[in-house]
């Protein structure tokens, strides 16, 4: 029998709050391998009888022959017919073996990463809200979207192909939705896109970390906008990459600090059609000389197009991947914003020597995105509904858009100056009042409330206090009632 210090352990194993989604012979089976492991049943000692131990603890015997079988299938113990059930003899192995003091300190103590697994923990990630609050940014609308004619296609799909959605896919991704994706952006954005030199990926941010990845090694300079997109700065900083920041004006990036200094970086990453998170739209003249110098200095550019559908006023320009007849500009795209975050598909558009080394290197990441949601977004976009759908959301969220300036002028003046985005999903606010960016920032959360500030954005210590209001997830009613929430919430603090 065991002794009752070990009877008691096997059930404490049996109650532990961790296995309790799991059957009770798997939760005795475990407490039991535990003790061989820990030497407090050493080799070749006899187990109890299932019949005695079943009664022990409460259970069935058929419970405890369960745990017997499959601790004899793991090797843990041998049964011997007539004899009973024996710890097993395990030459490479000594139960019992316990760490050193300073092992046990080392244990707990943190990761031994390398270089760049410590570059990409201390950036903290990029965490996507699982439940949006207000005014969280780049969050689209979803309530509106419309599921049953996505499911509906999506039924289409697997009537007509079957089982071959269930197996491996295309790394390249699948080839209706490279074209509807080039016949798209060539309508839509202006781009020189085939589809054959489209990527299908899971999301804009593994775009960056292959253009990070592959263009560039450790050390190697990369012009960003400064402020910049987190994401894409995190992206570079993981990979080792030396962020020289660029100021930005109304008019985009300013390219003469570029062109004053050609050689110090090897690549420049922009979001020209609106700039994260100021929504400014860089000028041609500046789009034209950038891929002057892309060219000359046989340098890349990064073209993060994130919400390139959702504009409010005139035509969109072109994107600059469009404008460079040198090949020398990787588009990417995304899908994240324009239909709903769980769909998880983005895509880069490709000069043509970089298709085959970055596909490959996709492969090393995750293989290939899911078939079944990229031929029923390809069947979605062939069928006219993709179009119709952003020019639907366009137009609702130009009107979300103008209750919140009106909103934010009406209960908000004494606090914040709205800057008005042509396009996008969130507007910059600029503070006005003594109250700082932190304590604006907290006061919002504590009411419930997500603001994004505008300081970490930046590179330099010289931003404009201030942070992004997301607007598109919420009804003008919904809107009403959090800059309610927040103007509140702002007077609370500033009597303090």
């Amino acid at each position: 029998m065991f002794r009752h210090s070990q009877l008691e352990t096997v059930k404490a194993g049996m109650a532990h709050p961790a296995h309790a989604a799991m059957p009770l012979h798997a939760r005795i089976q475990r407490a039991i391998r535990q003790l061989i492991i820990d030497g407090a049943l050493g080799p070749g000692k006899p187990l109890p009888a299932s019949r005695a131990l079943a009664k022990s603890l409460g259970v069935s015997r058929d419970t405890i022959e369960a745990a017997y079988v499959r601790l004899h299938a793991e090797g843990f113990i041998d049964r011997r017919v007539g004899s009973g059930s024996f710890v097993a003899e395990m030459t490479e192995f000594t139960p019992g073996h316990r760490l050193s003091q300073r092992d046990a300190l080392l244990r707990h103590q943190a990761p031994n990463l390398s270089k760049r697994g410590n570059a990409m923990f201390r950036s903290g990630g990029v965490h996507d809200t699982l439940s949006p609050r207000p005014f969280s940014p780049g969050v689209p609308e979803t309530r509106t979207f419309p599921l049953q004619l996505w499911e509906r296609l999506e039924r289409q799909v697997r009537r007509e192909i079957g089982t071959q959605a269930l197996a491996h896919g295309d790394p390249q991704g699948t080839e209706p939705l490279r074209r509807a994706i080039a016949d798209y952006v060539n309508l839509e954005r202006g781009a020189r896109a085939t589809a054959d030199r489209v990527l299908v990926l899971t999301s804009s941010q593994q775009a960056m970390m292959l253009c990070a990845s592959m263009l560039l090694d450790p050390g190697d300079g990369i012009f960003i906008e400064n402020p910049a997109y987190h994401g894409a700065r995190k992206a570079f900083d993981a990979a080792g990459l030396e962020c020289v920041p660029i100021r930005v004006d109304r008019q985009g990036i300013v390219v003469e600090q570029i062109l004053a200094q050609p050689r110090k970086a090897k690549a420049v990453s922009l979001t020209p059609s609106h700039q994260f998170p100021t929504g400014a739209t860089l000028a041609l003249d500046r789009r034209l000389a950038l891929i002057e110098w892309a060219a000359r200095h046989q340098a890349w550019i990064i073209e993060d197009d994130y919400d390139s559908e959702f504009h409010y006023a005139g035509k969109p320009t072109a994107c600059v991947q469009g404008l460079d007849p040198h090949d020398r500009t990787i588009y990417i795209g995304t899908f994240t914003k324009s239909l709903f975050p769980g769909l998880r598909i983005g895509y880069v558009v490709l000069p043509p020597q970089l298709v085959k080394p970055m596909t490959i290197a996709r492969t090393l990441l995750d293989g290939h995105s899911a078939p079944m949601a990229q031929l029923t977004l390809a069947r979605f976009m062939e069928g006219g509904h993709f179009g119709a759908y952003v020019r639907t959301m366009r137009g609702i969220y130009a009107q979300r858009l103008d209750a919140l300036v009106d909103l934010v002028q009406k209960h908000l003046s004494d606090f914040v100056e709205p800057r008005i985005p042509i396009g996008g999903l969130q507007m910059p606010c600029l503070l006005t009042c003594d109250l700082s960016e932190r304590a604006a920032i907290d006061a919002g959360r504590r009411a419930g409330i997500e603001l994004l500030g505008l300081s970490a954005l930046h590179a330099t210590g010289d931003a404009e206090a201030g942070f992004l209001m997301g607007f598109a997830a919420s009804t003008s009613a919904e809107t009403e009632i959090a800059v309610k929430k927040l103007a509140n919430a702002f007077r609370t603090v500033a009597k303090l």
